[in-house]
Order: C-alpha cells, then structure tokens, then sequence
C-alpha cells in the first residue's frame, strides 16, 4: 500500500469544496473548465484530489465561480 503525502486530506477536501461551490454555480466541470481557461481533465482531477492546486489556477477557478477563498480552502 502506497503511504499518503500528508496534503493528501487537504488537496481531497479543496477538490470536494470545489466540486460543491461549482455545482452550486450551476456549472459542468467543462464549462468551469472554459471560463477558467483551463483543461476539463485538470478541472476533474483537482475535483478528485488527484493533482497540487496552483495558486494560479486556483485563482482562476474562485473567478469563474464568483466565490470566497475561503469556501474553496476550508477542512
């Protein structure tokens, strides 16, 4: 079994928080992919806790969805 990275917990509940913020904008992963100008298969990932959130594209998602920092940050 491959032992977790500690910012394993983190990086699943930002992913969670965005999946949540996003459908609460009513958006697809691909819409949210095109109005942060990023890749539908990124957008998934980061919603599956699957890759390092840059600040970047963090910001660009929080943009896209009108949101808080906090909301997408939060445990």
């Amino acid at each position: 079994m491959q032992k977790k990275r500690p910012t394993d917990k983190w990086l699943r509940a930002t992913g969670e928080n965005i999946r949540r913020e996003r459908k609460a904008a009513g958006f697809t992963q691909e819409k949210l992919a095109e109005l942060a100008d990023l890749a539908p298969r990124v957008v998934q990932k980061i919603e599956a806790g699957q890759i390092t959130i840059l600040i970047s594209t963090l910001r660009r998602l929080r943009k896209a969805m009108g949101c808080s920092y906090e909301k997408l940050l939060k445990e």
